[in-house]
């Protein structure tokens, strides 16, 4: 399946996905935290949509992904947006020193791709080596409660004439994650379908737990919020949000 192909349904997948409410977050807290160069670095940043628009809201923008096929498909939304961005393929966890920002983002759950501790653990210590002292490191992460609660056992679809998926979920060999399998079908000459399967395992930890990592990296976290509210995580919350400095 050719990349474009993959990339279109992905972002089909992903169209109701809020990203104004992002950049809504990130301008909120380098506002609170008086924040006031523009690089960043979107790390996790996929078919470059949240990215093209960080650079058109002026921001010196960086993407990193582990996917070769998705930034081939940021690159062309960033020519066409008419934006200069430089999109980098490299593991978070071992992410290369690519200067240093004054806002890193590690946005849409893609921190939950990370399958172990260390792994964690050393992707905090990267994104802190290239944060500048007055810095932001910014970051969402699926609640414990949604990926055992909401993602274990469910089955969820999509179909709109052109493109449709399946989409299974269930639970994970470690604790607190969930495997994810997805069968798309893409719509080709002669109304034949094209059928290509996706395997995903996503992976979280305790409020407590991040804290702890990034703390021992050298962060202090300044906030611990939920589901792009200012409000403090509760049980049912889905999406928690992670605001942290240098110390």
């Amino acid at each position: 399946m050719a990349y474009e192909q993959f990339a279109y349904v992905y972002d089909r997948l992903m169209s109701d996905v809020p990203y104004d409410e992002w950049m809504s977050f990130l301008l909120r807290q380098k506002k609170a935290f008086n924040v006031e160069g523009m690089r960043l670095l979107d790390v996790g940043c996929g078919t470059g949509e949240w990215t093209v628009k960080a650079s058109s809201a002026g921001f010196e923008t960086v993407g990193i992904d582990l996917s070769e096929s998705m930034l081939s498909m940021a690159q062309q939304k960033a020519m066409e947006a008419g934006q200069s961005i430089r999109f980098f393929q490299m593991d978070m966890s071992e992410a290369e020193e690519l200067g240093h920002f004054d806002l890193i983002t590690i946005f849409c759950d893609s921190l939950n791709y990370l399958e172990t501790e260390e792994a964690v653990q050393q992707t905090f210590q990267k994104m802190y080596d290239m944060l500048t002292s007055e810095g932001l490191l910014l970051f969402d992460v699926h609640s414990v409660y949604k990926v055992n609660e909401l993602f274990a056992g469910q089955t969820y679809s999509y179909d709109d004439g052109e493109a449709a998926y399946i989409w299974n979920s269930f639970e994970g060999e470690h604790e607190n994650s969930a495997e994810h399998e997805l069968t798309f079908f893409i719509k080709e000459e002669r109304n034949l379908y094209a059928r290509f399967d996706e395997f995903h395992k996503q992976r979280t930890f305790s409020i407590g737990q991040y804290q702890t990592w990034l703390t021992e990296a050298g962060f202090h976290v300044e906030a611990v919020t939920a589901d792009f509210s200012e409000n403090q995580p509760v049980e049912t919350s889905e999406r928690i949000f992670f605001t942290c400095t240098k110390r």
